[in-house]
């Protein structure tokens, strides 16, 4: 072949400074084999030369991007895949996906049947990636979403049909041909009666097998269906020699047999078992089905006195929709009139019935109980909470873990070890089987083929996870990927933030105590209008408290002390609103008698906040942040578990104390920074612990990236969630342990189902061989081990199905 070089197009994104350009052609010009490169800095795109047989160094270049703090631009989009059978099939099309230029990463999960693609649009594209793989005979659905799901159940639905109609009239030409073959062989004609009910079987209704071990071969390929075909096919044939020529056997003195009920009962066998299989693969996704139908196919549309029914897919942001008792809410929106109580368990997993009024926030998917009420939509279609979920619980299912990197291995290099085996077998039988070596060699060849299932082991881990991770779903938790469903069952170590994670996240100010009371009402104005300009959530609870006694001032100067609090200047004076650290840096402290009260209010749990300028302490604001009911009983279900539970808060040490000593708590530390919560993870990781991290803010995204296991409250902020591997919706701490738990029910199941498809093969080959022949003079029988291979895939799909029924 050819080998020239081909210049690839790499969108960059955020390189804004001739600085950056310089850095990322340097780090290209080290990797071996780009042949020239160059950053064009006005169109942030970066051009890399290279020989059009290693365009791995396409991918190579894109994450030595990456390493130095940059981005490419690139899509990431899952596709359903067609036509495989086998995990030996996910294992091929995920080499070629994975060598098509442009594409950086390729995950094929053969239990639900579709592929995680991650490519560079500028090089690659959907068409071309479904033609690399049409080539080795499968298929791409690359249609949008809605349709590939519709079209994906469509086909899914068709060949159900068609396997179920394939597998009935292979059953029932297969009875009469065991029934002869087992005890009417001495009939007329016998043979030739067995060749008319096996030739249907083996070359139209077992065709599929043959055509598509002739797609593999062609690209050197092998997978389940060559083992089928060779099996089969050998059987097939031989049979057809014998019909028709027995007396080659007989002038060497032996009987040529038979063995066309076997090639058909093997293909009876196996048609039975994919049907079995598919079914209970259908199963895995149950928890995926059960979101897709809590949206309705039809809404209540508001239009001043008169109400209309449009499709859902016609509702578009800000229009009024009518929720009558019992009805499905269709999209995210805020409640605009009436009031109800609304069932959301089916989206955080709680069973009680949520309370809804004017202004209250309610989710599509969720339940509306007794009364009606209108909403103004703010979210439709994919940007429903309800649609987020169901991506991401998609996402999961369609993840790898850690442990199946080996499995994919071993898939891949499965088949050909298989057919070698059986080679093997025979020429061993040929040379070491005496007079009937050759037909018994044939016969365990055949056995060898029949009986070596890649399938069960390419089922053992996915079918668990897709399980796994809907389970999860169904109670409130949303795990990210299969990854840290794995890991999550080794944690020892638990860091929790306060606010918002063990505590409500809704303070509210209990008392504010003004040490001036002259110049209140200006003092109130001015720390109404820094708090209105801070972020923090103890600012918004002083807003609501002041909101109707100050108007705003213009501040000028406003600066966030990160740990502190804030600063600002008016009126050429500076203000401030913090903490401890923030007063004595003003060099300030409180009266006596003020301090004996901060002294108790932060022993009740109160969270104290300091206003002063730089000459004077003007006030004591006394913040209260419920704590969760759950939050004890959840530390106390943890400890149980004997897993250590940190708490890290930037509140003060006597509120931190008081918050710890009401949950049960031991270890905790007060008045920590962002990045000192991610040092101290990191401490306890240096340790040996695997860390687990729960928090809800943007101040905690630092310290959930550092954490072997981030988990985000579902009611924090954004860059948590989008941060963290696993969302608690519900933000109920109960849920953690529960998560915990479901991990290593998950492991469980996946090393459960490891084992058995491995000692499967590791029995089964052996015993197809004859192993036990010179023993005892046992040698498999092809049907049995047809039968025996069918069912070993299926036996994988139920136990991982148990973990539906696992409370």
């Amino acid at each position: 072949m050819n080998t020239q070089n081909i210049t690839y197009e790499l969108p960059l994104i955020n390189v804004h400074s001739e600085h950056c350009a310089l850095i990322i052609d340097k780090e290209l010009g080290t990797i071996e084999g780009i042949t020239s490169h160059h950053v064009e800095l006005n169109n942030e795109k970066a051009f890399i030369a290279i020989a059009n047989n290693q365009t791995h160094l396409i991918s190579d270049a894109v994450t030595h991007i990456r390493d130095i703090g940059y981005q490419v631009a690139t899509e990431q989009k899952q596709f359903p895949v067609t036509g495989m059978t086998c995990a030996s099939c996910a294992s091929s099309v995920e080499s070629i996906l994975q060598h098509t230029p442009g594409t950086i990463q390729a995950a094929v999960n053969f239990a639900n049947q579709t592929v995680q693609l991650e490519y560079v649009p500028t090089i690659t594209n959907p068409d071309l990636l479904k033609a690399a793989i049409q080539a080795i005979g499968y298929d791409l659905i690359i249609t949008d979403s809605e349709d590939s799901k519709q079209a994906v159940a469509e086909l899914h639905n068709n060949n159900l049909n068609k396997l179920k109609t394939k597998t009935i009239w292979t059953i029932i030409l297969s009875i009469p041909l065991v029934t002869i073959g087992m005890f009417f062989m001495d009939i007329p004609y016998a043979n030739y009666i067995m060749w008319l009910l096996s030739t249907p079987v083996v070359l139209w209704f077992g065709r599929s097998f043959f055509i598509n071990a002739w797609k593999q071969a062609k690209h050197r390929n092998a997978n389940m269906d060559t083992l089928v075909a060779l099996s089969t096919g050998i059987a097939y044939v031989f049979s057809i020699f014998n019909t028709l020529y027995p007396s080659f056997w007989h002038e060497r003195g032996l009987h040529g047999h038979v063995y066309f009920e076997a090639s058909a009962v093997v293909i009876a066998f196996i048609l039975l078992g994919k049907l079995l299989e598919e079914k209970a693969k259908a199963n895995t996704s149950s928890a995926i089905k059960k979101l897709m139908g809590l949206q309705p196919s039809t809404v209540t549309v508001v239009h001043g006195d008169h109400t209309m029914e449009i499709p859902i897919a016609q509702v578009k942001v800000n229009d009024v929709l009518m929720v009558k008792p019992g009805d499905k809410v269709p999209v995210d929106g805020l409640v605009k009139a009436g009031s109800s109580y609304v069932d959301e368990s089916m989206i955080t997993g709680e069973p009680i019935a949520v309370a809804k009024q004017i202004n209250d926030t309610v989710f599509a998917g969720t339940i509306n109980q007794k009364g009606s009420f209108q909403i103004t939509a703010s979210k439709v279609g994919s940007d429903t909470l309800l649609a987020s979920i169901i991506r991401m619980v998609e996402k999961a299912q369609g993840s790898k873990a850690p442990v199946q990197k080996l499995v994919d291995k071993i898939a891949s290099i499965f088949v050909p070890i298989v057919i070698i085996i059986a080679l093997l077998t025979f020429l061993t039988w040929c040379l070491l089987g005496g007079e009937n070596g050759v037909t018994q060699g044939l016969l365990a060849m055949v056995t060898v083929l029949v009986i070596a299932c890649p399938c069960a082991l390419g089922l053992a881990t996915p079918t668990a996870i897709m399980v796994g991770v809907g389970k999860g779903a169904e109670n409130g938790i949303l795990i990210r990927d299969a990854e840290s469903l794995e890991l999550a069952h080794q944690v020892n170590a638990i860091v929790l933030d306060k606010t918002g994670t063990i505590t409500e996240g809704k303070p509210s100010v209990v008392e504010m105590i003004w040490l001036n009371d002259a110049e209140t009402t200006q003092h109130k104005n001015i720390l109404f209008s820094i708090e209105q300009s801070s972020e923090h959530p103890l600012a918004e609870s002083i807003v609501q408290k002041l909101n109707s006694e100050a108007i705003f001032s213009n501040l000028s100067q406003i600066e966030s002390i990160t740990g502190k609090g804030i600063v600002a200047s008016f009126n050429n004076t500076k203000w401030w609103v913090g903490n401890a650290k923030l007063m004595f840096d003003y060099s300030l402290l409180a009266p006596t008698n003020i301090q004996k009260k901060i002294d108790l209010l932060t022993a009740a749990a109160n969270t104290v906040v300091y206003f002063g300028n730089s000459e004077k302490l003007l006030a004591i604001i006394a913040i209260a942040d419920k704590v969760k009911a759950s939050s004890k009983e959840a530390i106390s279900m943890l400890t149980k578990m004997n897993i250590e539970t940190y708490m890290l808060t930037g509140d003060n040490p006597q509120t931190a104390s008081a918050v710890a000593k009401q949950v049960g708590l031991k270890n905790f530390k007060a008045e920590t920074m962002p990045a000192d919560k991610a040092l101290f993870i990191e401490q306890l990781q240096s340790q040996g612990k695997i860390v687990a991290m729960v928090g809800d803010g943007i101040n905690d995204s630092h310290a959930l990236a550092q954490a072997n296991v981030s988990i985000a409250m579902g009611k924090g902020s954004d860059i948590a969630m989008d941060v963290a591997k696993m969302t608690i919706i519900s933000s109920d701490l109960t849920k953690i342990p529960i998560a915990i738990k479901l991990s290593k029910q998950t492991v469980k199941t996946i090393r459960q189902n490891l084992f058995w498809a491995f000692i499967y093969n590791l029995i089964g080959i052996p015993l197809a061989a004859g192993i036990l022949y010179p023993v005892n003079g046992f040698l498999l029988n092809p049907m049995i081990a047809g039968a025996a291979m069918a069912l070993s895939s299926v036996s994988v799909v139920s136990n991982s199905l148990k973990l539906k029924w696992i409370k």
